[in-house]
């Protein structure tokens, strides 16, 4: 086991340090990007045992606050690294996003912002005038000044070969000889070095249990695959308990599941989930029982975009754009995005709809479909035409009412669950009077009907046969339904009434 990881690079890194000595030959200023965790200061660090001269961080920086105002952050820096070039044919400074993010333009609260650029522009042009070398290490967007004069190189996105160096630094030989590091990168494609160094750590300390690849996949689910859903509040629900849907079920495990559990098939067949998919129907059909299965059955790979998403909000689309890159890191992964039709209902949301799809099309080519979109919606007409017909929507699936034998298991499963005390229910007799009632309203009965019999109870009136209690629950929710079906007419007749009072009055505009 490596001693000293930070100072032998992977393969990625190697390939980055290459382009910086290119960068060293051709030109006096260059520029490595990177992701936080990737690397960057570990090739810089190189870079510098290569070619010589000065490596500054921001710990040098900090130090040198301290010994002059602790405001004149520009002043200081400029200080530092001009100095630096005036001993050294070759300075490089890291973490240059760490200062920028402080004192750039995009910061409109500092005074002084975009001040960097006099300092950065005058450092640069000395390096150049002198045939002195300039490198940044930056996290983020490059600086104007210093994005004009350079020649700029990044560090790729880590592949397999990549992985198994970083755990050779921290796991013995004969434990990273029997991972199959190909699988663990098609299942987490997006880490960094730390999350891989923290992973082989973790697992390093329990060496009373071996380690498999299965078993650092798992760690990964477990502890690095971060979902938005606390699945501690999520009601506990497979997709197996879900009565009448059955072929829905099976389209869900081929397209949707398989793709995302099964690597050794994934990866044989070249499968991916489907890049779009739309759950409709009425409402307690189980739409939104589906997407708790989901987000149990795939934890971190999960993400949802829910009622909790209040549109026109200051920070809704920003909390819309960190769901879709959280799964774009943990793809593969499903964004179930609950309600869709009442996000567009009314066609107000315009914004969010160019912003969907713009998203979906990003999509499409940076993830190459390893993110599968899934809305679902009671009224598919409420939806915007172009994005249920322009080809997103790959997989349209439709919950329906359930038929005479999914209730009764429906009804059998709750009523197993109710206390022996009430006595035997006529099952068959509630699945001939529930015709027309979904599962939600199934689950209601069962409730209402145990509360009816528990009133009972506390009032100490005689018992009536168990069945006779479901009944009455059954008539209350059908009243209910009745007014909730007649209060919904009323208001889509109102909704049209008011598009076509608002054509008229445009019309009556043009004439």
């Amino acid at each position: 086991m490596n001693t000293h990881p930070s100072l032998i690079l992977s393969p990625s890194q190697h390939h980055a340090l290459e382009g910086l000595e290119l960068i060293y030959q051709l030109g006096n200023i260059g520029v490595l990007s990177s992701d936080i965790g990737c690397g960057r200061s570990t090739v810089l660090k190189a870079l510098q045992e290569r070619v010589g001269g000065q490596l500054l961080t921001m710990a040098d920086f900090f130090e040198i606050l301290t010994q002059g105002h602790p405001l004149a952050l520009e002043e200081n820096f400029a200080r530092l690294v001009g100095e630096a070039l005036q001993n050294h044919d070759c300075v490089i400074v890291d973490d240059l996003h760490l200062l920028n993010g402080v004192v750039g333009s995009c910061n409109h609260f500092y005074q002084r912002r975009a001040l960097l650029d006099l300092p950065l522009t005058t450092l640069s042009a000395y390096a150049i005038q002198q045939g002195k070398k300039l490198f940044f290490g930056c996290a983020s967007g490059t600086p104007q000044p210093i994005q004009q004069r350079c020649y700029h190189f990044g560090i790729a996105d880590f592949a397999p070969a990549d992985y198994e160096h970083i755990c050779q630094a921290y796991l013995d030989s004969t434990v990273t000889q029997q991972l199959d590091f190909n699988k663990i990168h098609r299942f987490a494609p997006k880490l960094n070095a730390h999350q891989i160094k923290g992973a082989c750590v973790w697992l390093r300390a329990e060496s009373q249990i071996p380690l498999t690849t299965e078993r650092f996949i798992d760690y990964l689910r477990s502890q690095r695959m971060t979902s938005n859903v606390a699945l501690s509040e999520v009601r506990q629900v497979d997709l197996g308990d879900l009565k009448g849907i059955d072929d829905i079920i099976a389209c869900l495990e081929a397209n949707i599941v398989l793709p995302l559990e099964n690597d050794e098939l994934a990866s044989e067949f070249n499968l991916s989930p489907k890049r779009g998919v739309l759950l409709a129907g009425p409402p307690g059909t189980g739409k939104t029982t589906v997407g708790r299965a989901l987000a149990h059955r795939l934890k971190g790979k999960f993400f949802l975009i829910d009622g909790t998403f209040i549109a026109g909000t200051q920070n809704f689309y920003g909390r819309i754009q960190e769901v879709f890159e959280a799964a774009k890191v943990n793809a593969p992964s499903v964004i179930f995005i609950d309600d869709g039709d009442a996000i567009f209902e009314g066609g107000e949301e315009q914004a969010l709809y160019r912003y969907l799809l713009t998203m979906l099309d990003g999509l499409e080519s940076e993830s190459v479909g390893r993110v599968c979109v899934m809305m679902t919606a009671m009224n598919v007409g409420d939806l915007p035409p172009a994005l249920v017909r322009s080809g997103r929507i790959e997989l349209w699936l439709e919950t329906r009412l359930p038929d005479e034998g999914a209730r009764t298991a429906i009804l059998e499963a709750n009523i197993a669950r109710l206390p022996s005390t009430i006595g035997e229910v006529d099952v068959s007799a509630l699945a001939c009077a529930t015709e027309g009632l979904t599962g939600a309203d199934l689950n209601r009965l069962c409730e209402d009907g145990k509360l009816l019999f528990a009133y009972d109870k506390s009032l100490h009136r005689p018992e009536r046969p168990a069945t006779d209690y479901f009944l009455q629950a059954i008539e209350t929710v059908n009243t209910n339904k009745q007014r909730y079906a007649t209060i919904e007419a009323a208001t889509r007749r109102q909704k049209r009434a008011g598009k076509q009072l608002g054509g008229a009055y445009l019309e009556s505009l043009d004439e």
